[in-house]
C-alpha cells in the first residue's frame, strides 16, 4: 500500500526549530519529484520545498529561503524538512507530497500522493 506518513510537528517558541519528517512506503521517494506544503487557516496551500526527480535539484521559496532545507534519505526512503528560526507566520499544518509525473519543481501542487499533515505552532 502506498502511504506517506509525517511526523515531527509541534509547538515551538518563535526562532525555534523543528524537523518534520515524511516516511514512504510502497514508493520509491528516489524516483519522484517530492516537496512540503503549508496551509495556514483561511490561507491557500503553499509549497515551501522541493526536489527535483529529474536532477535532483532544490527550491525553496523567498518566503522560507535560508530557514527551511529539503532533504532525502534514501536508504530510508524518508525526506525531511529542517525548519530553523522559526516565526508565528509559519503556523500551519504541513503536508508532504510526491508525484511521479511532475519532472521539476515548478510551483506545481497537483502531487499524486499526500501525507496526512502535521501541525506545526509557532507561539510563546
Amino acid at each position: 500500500q502506498l502511504q506517506l506518513v509525517e511526523s515531527g510537528g509541534g509547538l515551538v517558541q518563535p526562532g525555534g526549530s523543528l524537523r518534520l519528517s515524511c516516511a514512504a512506503s510502497g514508493l520509491t521517494l528516489y524516483y519522484y519529484t517530492i516537496g512540503w506544503f503549508r496551509q495556514a487557516p483561511g490561507k491557500e496551500r503553499e509549497g515551501v520545498s522541493c526536489i527535483s526527480s529529474s536532477d535532483g535539484s532544490t527550491y525553496i521559496p523567498d518566503s522560507v529561503k535560508g530557514r527551511f532545507t529539503i532533504s532525502r534519505d534514501d536508504a530510508n526512503n524518508t525526506m525531511y524538512l529542517q525548519m530553523n528560526s522559526l516565526k508565528p507566520e509559519d503556523t500551519a499544518t504541513y503536508y508532504c507530497a510526491a508525484d511521479p509525473i511532475i519532472l521539476h519543481c515548478s510551483g506545481r501542487d497537483d502531487y499524486d500522493y499526500w501525507g496526512q499533515g502535521t501541525q506545526v505552532t509557532v507561539s510563546s
